[in-house]
């Protein structure tokens, strides 16, 4: 990553050409931005205060952290394995094959990661299931809120019904796996309909699966 900022200074108005679809796809080659949440990336605000609900191995997050750079970020996530049959497909369930050692082991692999901007105050990593962790944020206090976590109806329904209050007015919430089917038989797309048709929400786009909507005024 060094190497490629270093060589795209040198390039004039190279930065400016990396929003271009030819760069783009050049870029996400070089492992730059995600290929189906590029325009994402793009979109949130800069140097905002917000949130990754679901942070797996912290690729995502480390992503955000370079094209979005905000001003606080937290990472909430349980890494907490799953021993449930529902969730033989999973990433923190049948997929690791490690159980909860493996979850462990994620999670320390994070605090790694991010362990400089852990030290700044500029990331926070918190352990603990999303509604736990929501209790320790005012409402209205972030600029934006990705919701990758648990997909099932219920929980996706949860995690955005509880969020949507700590997201600013003209804040958004966003999020993964906006999907038919699945191992979550389609929960997020369920919960995202709901919201969109009963709460202070406005739709912006759903691209690629990902959803992204906007808190309005009620």
């Amino acid at each position: 990553m060094k190497q490629v900022n270093k060589l795209l200074k040198q390039i004039p108005g190279a930065r400016k050409l990396a929003r271009i679809p030819v760069a783009r796809k050049l870029a996400k080659r070089l492992g730059i931005i995600s290929g189906n949440r590029d325009f994402l990336l793009e979109m949130l605000p800069k140097n905002s205060v917000g949130a990754e609900i679901g942070v797996h191995t912290g690729g995502f997050s480390a992503l955000i952290i370079n094209f979005v750079k905000p001003s606080k970020f937290h990472l909430i996530d349980p890494w907490k394995y799953e021993v449930s049959e529902t969730f033989s497909d999973a990433l923190y369930g049948g997929k690791a094959k490690g159980g909860q050692s493996e979850l462990d082991a994620r999670y320390e692999a994070v605090l790694r990661k991010f362990q400089v901007l852990i030290d700044s105050g500029k990331v926070e990593v918190n352990r603990g299931t999303s509604e736990e962790v929501a209790q320790n944020f005012p409402d209205e206090y972030f600029d934006w809120v990705y919701i990758d976590g648990n997909h099932l109806y219920e929980y996706a329904k949860q995690d955005m019904e509880l969020y949507l209050k700590k997201v600013k007015v003209g804040g958004y919430l966003t999020g993964d796996d906006y999907t038919e089917g699945g191992w979550w038989k389609g929960g997020v797309k369920k919960a995202v309909d709901e919201m969109i048709e009963t709460q202070n929400v406005k739709l912006v786009e759903i691209r690629n699966s990902q959803f992204i909507l906007k808190k309005t005024e009620r």
